[in-house]
């Protein structure tokens, strides 16, 4: 249990229905979608839309989804709705040129837009309430405008430069970020959400939209066409999971890095915890050295689906083990640069639990901050640049090369008990992912916190030769750690966001926590 002299946040706990983002305007649309009657993909679907409009610089229309659904007594189900790279995709250049991966600003990283067609999938086979009924508080609320929250107008502040052409004139105001309390209006969203509600995915891989988006990527270099556009298909797909310590954890298969955080919980079980200060420096130093190796496996062996053919090698116990075994107790892996993105990249993640204790577990991204930080002309739909994702290896499962689908970072999760009891949990911040799911998976299971304390408890990362430590530790674990040979910062922003929901069918209770990272609230009924 929390000090409750000191500032911090309660779990919150619910009966009917519980929804967790990271902005409040979509939580209450969750929640009064549950109420109308809707379930939670009902819920999911609809907040998904809104955040498009709350939090620009991290999602939207034109990006990437991945969830989990899960129904009580069912095994989970997966679903991929994420992008391939357009037919005429064309990489010579950046060949020629020696590059090894895809330059945020080039046209060939603006992949195909996956996560409408996955919304409108998902909403067909498990919704209860009609479309139009779903995306009518999107549609409003993009159309009246919403208050911009404060850590949204700091990321604004932060990557407005990203932004070029049309885009800055849908997304700034008179040349400048939105500030803190602002209204920030999206008619042009509020109308492309309108043709979706009335026409499925056609209202937007098909007619006056999709000539929008076709025009406006060829004026800038890219290839995109119709039969591009109407390829877009997202597939439901089955989880991949391990157990730790008896519980067990499900993550997506590739192109989606889920392997990654299965195979670090296994390098993780390896290590007895419970003589570990949960915020000391032995701890983050094993993470940051077992997060070294992981990566390294992962940028070897996760691509595109039909090419990631070495899963069971990267996820057998003999692997964990040999890995782990090559940690050492205040030594310093030296880490080669990742052949994916490393800087840090955006996305929200959602959750959703119904009275029927059905549980949706999604993330939504445009990959960069404001994605390629070009729109399209007539409706402003911000492109993603899921395509930087790639390598440019040749013969590497990541590669590249026309219709595959890059590597995506963004994750969702399940976690099931042992009592029953399933929690849908997702940890924002581009590579961090794996890492804050393993880390997550631990606080709850060997230090026994409640979703909100695991997702508060502060967090360390190590990437290109760093290792980040948020200023919730104490100065004499970050002097601890430099000791130890790490070259030790303090991050400008804190290290990603996460949401999270525990369902007790025993109890007829689910629990909410969000993270204060974000602007976020979980709210229930």
């Amino acid at each position: 249990m929390r000090d409750f002299h000191l500032p911090g946040r309660s779990s919150v706990f619910a009966s009917q229905g519980l929804c967790a983002t990271s902005h409040p305007i979509a939580t209450r649309i969750g929640v009064d979608l549950l109420r109308s009657g809707g379930n939670a993909v009902d819920a999911a679907v609809g907040m998904a839309a809104i955040l498009g409009v709350c939090e620009p610089a991290m999602t939207g229309l034109y990006g990437d989804c991945f969830a989990l659904i899960k129904r009580p007594g069912e095994a989970p189900r997966g679903l991929n709705a994420s992008g391939a790279a357009p037919a005429g995709l064309d990489t010579s250049d950046l060949i020629e040129g020696g590059a090894l991966q895809i330059p945020n600003d080039h046209p060939a990283g603006i992949t195909l837009p996956g996560a409408v067609d996955g919304f409108c999938k998902l909403h067909g086979d498990y919704g209860q309430l009609g479309l139009d009924q779903v995306l009518r508080p999107a549609i409003d609320n993009a159309q009246a405008g919403v208050p911009v929250a404060p850590r949204v107008a700091f990321d604004w502040a932060r990557w407005h430069g990203s932004l070029h052409g049309v885009a800055r004139d849908y997304y700034l105001k008179k040349g400048a970020p939105y500030e803190a309390g602002d209204i920030f209006r999206a008619p042009g969203q509020a109308e492309v959400l309108r043709r979706i509600a009335e026409n499925g995915r056609a209202g937007f891989y098909e007619g006056d939209v999709a000539d929008d988006l076709i025009a406006s990527l060829q004026a800038l270099g890219a290839s995109h066409n119709q039969d591009d556009l109407s390829s877009v298909e997202a597939d439901y797909v089955t989880p991949m999971s391990v157990l730790y310590k008896g519980h067990r954890l499900h993550e997506l298969p590739p192109n989606s890095q889920g392997p990654m955080a299965l195979l670090l919980a296994q390098m993780i079980e390896q290590f007895d915890l419970s003589g570990m200060d949960p915020t000391g420096a032995e701890r983050a130093h094993l993470e940051a050295e077992l997060g070294k190796l992981a990566f390294d496996a992962r940028d070897r062996f996760v691509g595109d689906p039909a090419l990631s053919g070495r899963m069971d090698h990267m996820l057998a116990p003999e692997t964990a083990r040999h890995l782990a075994g090559l940690y050492q107790p205040g030594v310093v892996i030296d880490q080669a640069p990742l052949l994916t993105e490393s800087a840090h990249k955006e996305t929200v993640y959602l959750c959703a639990v119904d009275s029927d204790g059905l549980m949706v577990s999604m993330i939504y991204s445009i990959f960069k901050d404001f994605g390629s930080g070009r729109a399209s002309d007539k409706y402003g739909i911000l492109f993603h640049n899921r395509g930087c994702g790639f390598n440019l290896l040749p013969g590497h499962p990541n590669e590249a090369r026309p219709g595959r689908r890059p590597m995506h970072t963004i994750i969702p999760a399940l976690l099931e008990e042992p009592s029953g009891a399933l929690t849908a949990f997702g940890v924002m911040g581009g590579q961090y992912q794996a890492v804050g799911h393993a880390r997550y998976l631990s606080n709850v299971v060997d230090y026994a916190m409640s979703p909100q304390e695991a997702i508060d408890a502060p967090r360390s990362f190590a990437i290109d030769g760093e290792l980040k430590v948020e200023r919730g530790y104490a100065p004499e674990v970050r002097d601890a750690l430099a000791n130890f040979g790490h070259k030790v910062t303090v991050p400008d922003t804190p290290i990603g966001g996460a949401q999270a929901a525990r369902w007790d069918p025993a109890k007829g209770v689910i629990e909410g926590a969000s993270d204060p990272r974000k602007d976020g609230i979980a709210l229930g009924y």
